[in-house]
C-alpha cells in the first residue's frame, strides 16, 4: 500500500515548475503551428495527450519504492541495448537519421529512453563501487558501462545523444567521488584521441554543423540558413515580443526551420521576447535547483547519483539548445526539455522527473547502508 505520510515530503514546487513549462511549451507550440495542417491544432493535441500520458506514467513511478530500479537495472540495460539495436535493423529513417521504431500509434526513439536507463544503470553500477574512486583506473569500468549504447546511438547517427551519455557519466563520477583531475585527464585524453576518430565518422552535414556555427554566413541558404534564420528570430523579438498568434516574419513566414521541434526557443523568443525568455530560464533554474536539492538530502548514493544524472542530463540539453538558437554552439538536433515537441523525449523527462520526486518522498528511509 501507499504510504500518504509521504506526501509530506512531496517537492511540489518541482512538479509545478514542470508543469509550468509544459503549458508554455502548448502555448508556443500552438501558435507557431496554427498554419499547419489545414490549420488545425493536430500538434498541441498531441503534445497536450502525450503530456497527459507522461503525467499518468509520472504518477506510477512515485507510487512505487524507487529501489525497486535498483534490483531490475540489469534486465533494464539488456532491453535497452536490444532497442537500439532494432533501430538499426528496424528503425524508420528521416532527416539522414534512423532513430526511430515505428508502433503505428507511436514513433518510438529508444535514444531518448537511453538516457533514462544509462543513468539508472549508472547509479547501481557506482553504488556497488562506492569508496573505490582513489585511482585513476577506477572510472574506466563507467566508461565502458556506456561506451557499447553511446556507439550504438552514435551509429544511427545521433552525435547529440552521444554527447549526452559523455556530461552524464563525467557529471556522476565526479558526485560519486571521482577525483577531477583524474576526469580532466580523461577529459583531454579523450578528446585528443577521440576527436580526430570521431570526425573522421560523422556525415557529411555532421562535421558542416560542428564548424558553421563560427561563421553561418559564409552558406547562408544551406548549411547556415537554420542558424542566421534563428538568430534574426530571437533578436526580433526585442524586450517583449510580437505577441503570440501574431505576424512575426520568422515564425509566420516559416523561415525558422522546425519551430516547435529544435528551435522552439527562438520561437519563443519572437513570440515573447526577452522577457518571455528570461521566464523559461528562470522555470529551468528553479527545475534544476530542486533536482540538485533532493540529490544533496537523499539518503543513499543511489538516490543521490540519480538526481545528479538527471540534472545533468537537463543542464546540458538546455545550454546545447539555447545556445545554438543563440548561435553560441553547433546544431545538434537536442530537445529542449519539455519544451520541444515529440513523444520520446517528453515521456523520457517526466519519468525522470517521477523517478527524482519518488527519492525526495522517501529521502527519510536509509537504503543500502548509506
Amino acid at each position: 500500500m501507499f504510504d500518504r505520510r509521504l506526501f509530506r515530503s512531496f517537492d511540489f514546487l518541482l512538479l509545478l515548475t514542470v508543469i509550468a513549462i509544459l503549458l508554455m511549451s502548448l502555448v508556443v507550440i500552438s501558435s507557431v503551428t496554427m498554419h499547419d495542417l489545414s490549420g488545425d491544432s493536430y500538434y498541441v493535441q498531441r503534445q497536450a495527450m502525450l503530456f497527459g500520458v507522461g503525467f499518468i506514467i509520472l504518477l506510477v513511478i512515485v507510487s512505487i519504492d524507487y529501489t525497486i530500479f535498483y534490483r531490475f537495472t540489469p534486465y533494464l540495460y539488456g532491453i535497452n541495448l536490444l532497442m537500439l539495436l532494432a533501430v538499426l535493423f528496424l528503425g524508420s529513417s528521416a532527416g539522414g537519421a534512423q532513430r526511430w521504431i515505428e508502433l503505428g500509434f507511436f514513433r518510438l526513439q529508444p535514444s531518448e529512453f537511453a538516457k533514462f536507463i544509462i543513468i539508472i544503470s549508472l547509479a547501481r553500477h557506482m553504488t556497488a563501487r562506492e569508496g573505490d574512486f582513489e585511482s585513476l583506473f577506477s572510472p574506466i569500468p563507467f566508461f565502458a558501462h556506456v561506451a557499447i549504447p553511446m556507439g550504438l546511438i552514435f551509429m544511427q547517427p545521433d552525435l547529440g545523444t552521444s554527447l549526452v551519455f559523455i556530461v552524464i557519466v563525467f557529471g556522476m563520477l565526479f558526485m560519486a567521488g571521482a577525483k577531477l583531475r583524474h576526469l580532466a585527464f580523461y577529459a583531454i585524453a579523450g578528446a585528443a584521441v577521440g576527436l580526430p576518430l570521431l570526425f573522421t565518422r560523422l556525415q557529411e552535414y555532421q562535421r558542416m554543423r560542428l564548424f558553421i556555427f563560427l561563421n553561418p554566413d559564409s552558406d547562408p541558404l544551406h548549411y547556415g540558413y537554420q542558424l542566421i534564420q534563428s538568430m534574426i528570430a530571437v533578436g526580433s523579438g526585442g524586450v517583449w515580443g510580437k505577441g503570440l498568434f501574431a505576424d512575426g516574419t520568422q515564425i509566420q513566414l516559416d523561415f525558422l526551420p522546425e519551430q516547435h521541434t529544435d528551435f522552439i526557443f527562438s520561437a519563443l523568443a519572437e513570440q515573447l521576447g526577452f522577457v518571455g525568455a528570461i521566464v523559461l530560464l528562470v522555470l529551468y533554474l528553479i527545475l534544476i535547483f530542486r533536482i540538485l536539492r533532493i540529490g544533496a538530502n537523499a539518503k543513499d548514493t543511489f538516490g543521490m547519483l540519480i538526481c545528479f544524472g538527471v540534472a545533468s542530463m537537463l543542464v546540458f540539453q538546455v545550454l546545447v539548445n539555447i545556445g545554438m538558437s543563440i548561435g553560441m554552439m553547433p546544431v545538434t538536433g537536442l530537445p529542449l526539455p519539455f519544451m520541444s515537441y515529440g513523444g520520446s523525449s517528453l515521456l523520457m523527462n517526466m519519468m525522470a522527473i517521477g523517478l527524482v520526486l519518488n527519492i525526495g518522498m522517501r529521502r527519510h528511509r536509509l537504503m543500502f547502508g548509506n
